[in-house]
């Protein structure tokens, strides 16, 4: 639950970088894993070859998706795996015969990638803006934020169908037979504070897409790989993406690994029309990734960390609402499993955002930095550059002591940020 700077000061890391490091730092189970492959087989180019831990692990992440038949395509990160999760979108619609099929519907504050693609299709002002001119300019529809924008005396049911209804808006207005797909996260993640949907939002979203024939992308980039509590965070909002992407926790921290799962549908477009998927990247499938990939997956089984994810969810969100929940500066804590935000207000009674939000993070991180904690300070998501929040997704091995420790730093942070 440590890392040691080269002055050997110790500090709890409590967001994992950024929600990478699932089991910790130095498992032992995943070095001898990882040891194990590279001192077999370090490298064979999957034009040629596929491998033993790709095959291994493409079969375990398929079999926990829920439809048989689903298929796996593997990358070094997760722009990478959002770049070919579109690429596979608008291959899928060609192999249809659907060449029109082009646009991707997201949401404003999203963030889904680095690539020119994922940051076309990314909502979050700060990171598009240097690139702006030179990205795609497709539909954005609000988010699903209920702290923001439920208002008053709606329930957070007719507040998801209204959201909801925002993407069938833009389906409308854009043209059904132009769409090819809807992206989200299921649960928000450092672009707006660990944010997720209202119960009913996304099986809404799911009869719209199919009402429409709109392929629905489920980015699980940060939010997957156990994140929440389940193995695939769309579990908790019941409904069944097309595709899935995931990565950062995939693995570990331990190698660079993503991971791209589509539908059984999607793969049998292609085998029906006999088009191959024209795609790939140099370290596609890299063997010792996908040994360190496997070795996460078996340490969430042998210890039954997913179990302690929801525990120690719990127990974390519940001392922070404890500590904070009155703080003159904290308008929400929300979250699933360990993977929690605090939202930062200027004004507790209007809940208004900090107006330098990027700034103020800046001085979160170096306080917390400061007193030993690693924790994922954010700011800037709106476009006027306000919005702050603080992010916490600490490794799957957290314990009780960890959160007394990280409560306790916390709160010299947050004394020392805003005064007493």
């Amino acid at each position: 639950m440590y890392i040691f700077d080269e002055m050997d000061k110790k500090y709890l890391d409590m967001c994992g970088g950024a929600a990478v490091s699932c089991l910790g730092h130095q498992h032992p189970d995943v070095i001898a894993a990882l040891q194990g492959q590279i001192g077999t087989m370090s490298f064979a180019h999957t034009t040629f070859f596929s491998n033993e831990p790709q095959e291994k692990l493409a079969t375990a992440l398929a079999s926990r998706f829920g439809e048989e038949g689903a298929k796996v395509y593997f990358s070094s990160g997760g722009s990478e795996a959002n770049e070919t999760a579109l690429k596979l979108v608008w291959q899928y619609w060609r192999a249809l015969g659907l060449e029109g099929k082009t646009k991707i519907i997201s949401r404003e504050h999203s963030y889904h990638g680095n690539t020119l693609g994922a940051l076309s299709v990314s909502g979050h002002p700060g990171r598009r803006k240097p690139m702006m001119g030179v990205l795609h300019d497709w539909p954005r529809i609000m988010p699903c934020y209920a702290f923001r924008d439920m208002v008053e005396g709606e329930s957070e049911v007719d507040y998801g169908l209204r959201a909801a209804k925002a993407l069938e808006d833009a389906i409308l207005k854009a043209g059904p037979d132009t769409v090819a797909a809807f992206i989200a996260e299921p649960v928000v993640g450092a672009s707006l504070g660990i944010v997720p949907a209202v119960e009913g939002y996304f099986a809404e979203i799911r009869a719209i897409c199919d009402r429409y024939d709109i392929l629905l992308i489920s980015d699980e980039i940060m939010c997957g790989t156990g994140r929440t509590g389940t193995f695939f965070a769309h579990e908790q909002d019941d409904f069944l993406p097309d595709i899935v992407t995931l990565a950062k926790g995939i693995g570990g921290g331990y190698q660079p690994l993503a991971a791209t799962i589509v539908r059984r549908k999607i793969a049998d477009a292609f085998s029906s029309s006999g088009q191959a998927f024209n795609h790939g990247h140099t370290y596609i499938g890299h063997a010792s990734a996908c040994a360190s990939g496997m070795a996460v997956l078996d340490t969430f089984d042998k210890y039954q960390l997913l179990g302690n994810v929801r525990a120690k969810g719990t127990a974390l969100i519940d001392a922070l609402r404890s500590n904070f929940a009155g703080h003159a500066n904290v308008g929400d804590i929300r979250g699933r499993g360990l993977f929690i935000g605090v939202e930062i207000v200027a004004d507790k009674a209007t809940n208004a955002m900090p107006e330098d939000g990027a700034g103020l993070a800046k001085k979160i991180l170096k306080s917390a930095m400061g007193h030993g904690l690693l924790c994922y300070p954010n700011g800037g998501s709106a476009e006027s550059g306000s919005g702050c929040h603080v992010m916490f997704a600490p490794p799957f091995i957290l314990d009780d002591s960890h959160i007394a420790e990280m409560i306790e730093k916390f709160h010299k942070v947050m004394v020392e940020v805003f005064g007493g």
